[in-house]
């Protein structure tokens, strides 16, 4: 299958009950992630990461089901058809 390079943007609003898990399911997938980078923003007590992949869609659709699967955790992606 052929991989695609894209982005994932993680908004955890659950911080405190869910960091360990989203962090334990991202090791699980680091070897397709490029880059991380994570902003907190405290106004609205929001912790954003946002992800560059390079994956198949299939590999790309179990990391987002997993996070997406925790309470208080959104998650968006987009890929490249490259």
């Amino acid at each position: 299958m052929e991989k695609r390079i894209g982005t994932i943007t993680i908004i955890v609003t659950n911080r405190k009950n869910q960091s360990e898990n989203v962090n334990k399911i991202l090791s699980e997938y680091g070897d397709v992630i490029i880059g991380r980078m994570g902003i907190p923003y405290f106004p609205k007590g929001l912790h954003i990461i946002s992800l560059i992949v390079h994956a198949t869609t299939d590999e790309i659709g179990a990391l987002t089901g997993k996070l997406g699967a925790l309470t208080g955790v959104q998650v968006k992606s987009v890929l490249t058809k490259i």
